[in-house]
């Protein structure tokens, strides 16, 4: 049932994907359906689940081993672009814009997102070294914030293009942004923490 449903909506969208379609796709019925999930967000929420802890895992593994915050970035956009090339169904649940902005599944994607940010907002921070307070840590803020909606976007340009292949984009996006990140971090990181 979630494999046949995570494809509807991956191919789809949330918005476009009906219970009558899940079921009947799943050969099962309507009820059957609702008795294990109880309604449609659920049903959504249990395809993202295994989708957004393997996207965090494999971006986590990534950047704990970065040596510093530019290798950081790149092995972290390489990790999120190698996910989206191998689990292009996964990355659509997580990122469908079709989604409710509001109720339990918006809640859901934005405590993955969160997550995305505090993990690149951790693999700085720790490259840094000590505690990372003040404008130094509202920049670590800032800055991932940056790079996850730039990841996000390209994310979804190369989707639809597929002109380059996922690894030539990551390059592209942490090429792009490593100099600035560095220029920024190594300036903040003299001053006050």
């Amino acid at each position: 049932m979630l494999a046949v449903a995570r494809a509807l909506f991956a191919e789809r969208g949330f918005a476009a994907v009906t219970m009558d379609e899940v079921a009947t796709a799943a050969g099962i019925t309507k009820p059957l359906l609702y008795n294990y999930f109880g309604n449609k967000e659920q049903l959504y929420l249990a395809c993202m689940g295994p989708a957004g802890d393997a996207l965090l895992e494999a971006i986590l593994k990534a950047v704990r081993a970065a040596a510093d915050p530019a290798e950081a970035l790149e092995v972290g956009i390489g990790a999120f672009f190698a996910f989206l090339d191998s689990e292009r169904g996964a990355w659509r649940v997580l990122f469908d814009e079709t989604l409710p902005a509001s109720g339990e599944v918006a809640l859901r994607v934005a405590e993955y997102r969160e997550r995305l940010a505090a993990l690149l907002e951790e693999a700085l921070g720790a490259q840094l070294g000590g505690s990372v307070s003040g404008r130094v840590a509202t920049e670590v803020r800032a800055l991932s914030a940056a790079v996850l909606g730039a990841a996000e976007a390209l994310g979804r340009w190369w989707l639809s293009e597929q002109s380059i292949s996922a690894a030539e984009a990551a390059q592209m996006l942490a090429e792009t942004l490593a100099p600035g990140m560095r220029a920024r971090i190594a300036a903040r990181a003299g001053g006050a923490r």
